[in-house]
């Protein structure tokens, strides 16, 4: 009776895998064949503005706002994302020598050209944890002594130009009123609703779930050995692009970072400073940009789709130096808390476009004179 019984078990139970294999499997190419009609091209290449977004976007600021008190250091109030820098370091931005005459514009418009900048390296989320907890990973770039009229009239940034990347190619909402919904959500402790919002399947964001798990990754050797993406498009005079940052290790000198400690709360900035200040070895990398093809699904307001490399292959346009350096003072790292890193900084040849840098602008402006407001601190521009 027994061995029956365990025979009938074991037959209903490979039944019962291949169901669902064939399901699943069914389910995959479906959702295969929906996506690759919904994402064929072609694709404007001007925003399309929704009505509602204005309304949408102040209410992500106050929801913003909720964020970055629920989440202070004591009394001191930290951004609502990439609170936890591994640090902030001087860096040398270099225009190609031969860079392509059809994206010699903005700061690339003058072969050979070197700006000073300053780059903040950091996790995603907007409380501090160990670096070994799944997370974004953010790049940040700030050039300095810009000249050339900016899209915002801050004179605090008037010199600026600003580029912010983190790095997984692609964002897990699509647009303003689906990130409203997501970060409301998020601010009201309800993670489940970020992607499940009501019991209608219709309104499921399976697919963006799979994108924010994939960017919750674990951490990397170090914050120098990731690839970092603007996710959003932008301007380059009058292409459409989006641009990454990616290790370019055959620029520098070669170098082994030792093994680190994960276990350590800190240990990419730790691995940040056993390179550039202990071992003063410099970090390269190459700063590259990617052309719309509007002939195929390369959307401007829609940051979950990745741009097809096969059709549009990344091109370098400039070299970025992070020399050997001492970072790590409660000084500099005072002044690095401080720093505001936003799209909008900087000239109109590179103007931030799409909905989601349009909320970018509010949000991050609100967000930070909110910050410095209340941390009684003024609006740094350099650690």
């Amino acid at each position: 009776m027994l061995i029956r019984f365990w025979l009938w078990l074991g037959r209903v139970l490979v039944k019962s895998s291949l169901v669902l294999l064939v399901v699943g499997l069914g389910g995959w190419l479906l959702g295969e064949a929906y996506y690759g009609w919904k994402f064929s091209g072609p694709a404007p290449t001007e925003e399309v503005v929704p009505a509602d977004e204005a309304a949408q976007t102040r209410a992500i600021i106050d929801d913003a706002i909720r964020i970055v008190e629920q989440h202070r250091d004591n009394t001191r109030v930290l951004r609502d994302a990439h609170a936890k820098a591994h640090g902030c370091v001087k860096a040398e931005v270099t225009v190609l020598p031969d860079i392509d005459s059809g994206l010699r514009a903005g700061v690339f418009a003058e072969p050979g050209k070197t700006w000073n900048a300053v780059m903040r390296l950091s996790n995603g989320n907007g409380f501090p944890q160990f670096d070994s907890a799944p997370d974004a990973r953010g790049m940040a770039i700030k050039l300095l002594d810009v000249p050339g009229e900016k899209l915002m009239k801050s004179p605090t940034h008037a010199n600026e130009q600003d580029f912010v990347m983190f790095n997984h190619p692609v964002f897990f909402v699509r647009d303003v009123a689906e990130y409203r919904q997501n970060f409301n959500a998020q601010a009201n402790g309800e993670k489940v609703r970020a992607f499940f919002p009501g019991w209608d399947p219709r309104s499921w964001e399976v697919r963006h779930l799979i994108i924010a798990l994939k960017t919750l990754a674990p951490a990397p050797d170090s914050p120098i050995d990731a690839t970092y993406s603007s996710i959003a498009p932008y301007k380059l005079g009058l292409a459409n692009i989006k641009y990454r940052v990616i290790p370019d290790p055959q620029s520098c000198p070669p170098y082994q970072l030792p093994e680190q400690n994960t276990a350590l709360p800190n240990f990419l900035r730790n691995a940040l400073y056993q390179q550039l200040s202990l071992d003063r070895v410099p970090a390269c990398f190459a700063f590259q940009v990617q052309q719309q093809n509007a002939e195929h699904y390369m959307p401007i307001e829609d940051t979950s789709v990745e741009w097809d490399e096969a059709i549009s292959p990344f091109v370098t346009v400039a070299r970025i130096k992070v020399p050997a350096q001492d970072f790590d003072s409660r000084e500099q790292n005072l002044a690095c808390d401080n720093l505001s890193f936003n799209p909008w900084h900087g000239l109109a040849e590179h103007r931030p476009i799409g909905g989601i840098n349009r909320l970018r602008k509010a949000v991050y402006e609100a967000v930070s004179a909110y910050r410095h407001e209340r941390n009684g601190a003024s609006d740094a521009t350099r650690p």
